[in-house]
């Protein structure tokens, strides 16, 4: 087995039974394209035992955070359907090892989206927007991780939850929004955060998927990234986000 193989067999174990794992490049050898290699290993395990693909997610989308990371671009990871938890719904803490929460905006597309595109062209694959929240989950023991070994591990996504799909012609290069935990305000943002517009994330999105081999196909969703920094979560909580003009979504945590 090749080592892009056996890494994957790893992380792809160790999200399947949320058990954590030791570092396995903690020296951060491994080039990004050795990550995301491992990252399409370990999600094609997931699709071959019967999940389907729904969409990407983006990573990094502050600019802060990039500059923090040494990064000049975006990361992305992969949506499986075995990743979407019910909006209202609840999803089981011991699904996950260090689960941590982060408010998104969500896009829908109504048709595929490849390549360099501007963004009126990405706005017009767009069938919708919701609110969203996403779960992030690093299954490396004491959170410690390269920046590879966080792309080889799906860019940390575990789990997402979509509002109530609205109208794409509204205005969301600025919307207000808070994260919340039992109805209290823990984080309050705005969903310029994205790289100054939500917009240029689903951009990043169609150039990054399709050198992937993988472009953005219609009915896929795009979480277009963190608009505050994470929130741990514990059982017992209800989790939400309220965002201006788009509603809300939440989640309740199992014990």
């Amino acid at each position: 087995m090749s080592q892009i193989n056996q890494y994957a067999m790893l992380l792809d174990d160790a999200a399947r039974t949320a058990t954590e794992v030791s570092q396995f490049d903690p020296e951060g050898r491994l080039s990004l394209d050795q990550a995301y290699e491992i990252q399409a290993a370990s999600i094609q395990r997931r699709v071959a035992r019967g999940e389907r693909r729904v969409g990407v997610k983006m990573g990094f989308t502050s600019r802060a955070k990039m500059v923090q990371m040494g990064l000049s671009d975006v990361i992305w990871g992969r949506l499986t359907a075995g990743m979407q938890i019910e909006e209202g719904g609840s999803v089981d803490f011991s699904r996950f090892v260090h689960p941590r929460v982060e408010p998104e905006i969500a896009f829908v597309l109504k048709h595929s989206l490849e390549g360099d595109v501007t963004g009126p062209q990405a706005l017009a694959a767009v069938e919708a927007i919701a609110p969203a929240l996403e779960i992030i989950d690093s299954r490396y023991k004491d959170f410690k991780f390269t920046l590879p070994e966080v792309i080889a591990d799906n860019a940390s996504s575990s789990g997402f939850v979509i509002g109530a799909w609205r109208d794409p012609r509204t205005d969301f290069s600025n919307l207000g929004l808070t994260l919340n935990i039992d109805g209290r305000v823990v984080q309050v943002g705005s969903t310029a955060a994205l790289l100054g517009h939500p917009l240029r994330s689903l951009v990043a999105a169609a150039r990054l998927s399709a050198q992937a081999g993988e472009p953005l196909q219609a009915g896929w969703i795009v979480m277009a990234g963190g608009a505050t920094p994470a929130e741990w979560i514990k059982p017992g909580q209800y989790v939400s986000v309220d965002m201006e003009q788009l509603g809300s979504a939440g989640f309740h945590v199992r014990g």
